[in-house]
């Protein structure tokens, strides 16, 4: 298969999937390296298509309607249980985490794509976080942090808006 056929291929796969695909089942599938994988992702992306590395691998998101996305600003400790719980709360009442964003006095914005829609998606993030020993991006600002989350109406978000306010993770704009 030359270079543009599996690039379409590739562009097709993502566009067809409602999961995120990993780059080495996408090398296996393309029968080429998971490095051309990930130089074909940097030139789709180039094109101008919306493809977004997750700790679960590559996605074109679908299409949503824009009052199905919200955005919820949290505050806590920073500690692995509390991230979880957070969570927990979020992905049970129906709704999608796709980000954490925290606002740097230096570099602006930063936002680290997660895309966690389940308690398996959730529990591999948190063995990931514990087995990576790595800092948590809301350490950078104390805690303080954002989720863009993708909810089904407008009732789940008020629901979970009110659940975290109890836990005492909700901070008010």
């Amino acid at each position: 298969m030359d270079t543009l056929k599996r690039r379409e291929s590739l562009e097709r796969i993502l566009k067809e999937s409602t999961n995120p695909m990993k780059g080495a089942s996408l090398a296996q599938d393309l029968n080429v390296s998971r490095q051309v994988i990930v130089q074909d992702i940097a030139i789709l992306r180039a094109k101008g298509i919306n493809i977004m590395a997750t700790p679960q691998g590559y996605i074109i998101p679908s299409i949503v309607k824009e009052d199905m996305i919200k955005v919820i600003m949290s505050n806590h400790h920073c500690g692995i249980d509390e991230i979880k719980e957070e969570l927990e709360i979020i992905i049970d009442m129906g709704a999608k985490v796709l980000d954490v964003i925290v606002e740097h006095p230096v570099y602006g914005e930063i936002r680290g794509i997660i895309n966690i829609s389940s308690r398996k998606e959730l529990n591999e993030f948190v063995d990931k976080l514990e087995s990576e020993d790595s800092k948590l991006i809301s350490s950078l600002t104390h805690g303080t942090h954002f989720h863009t989350i993708e909810v089904k109406n407008d009732k789940v978000y008020q629901d979970i808006l009110t659940e975290m306010d109890k836990k005492g993770y909700l901070m008010k704009k």
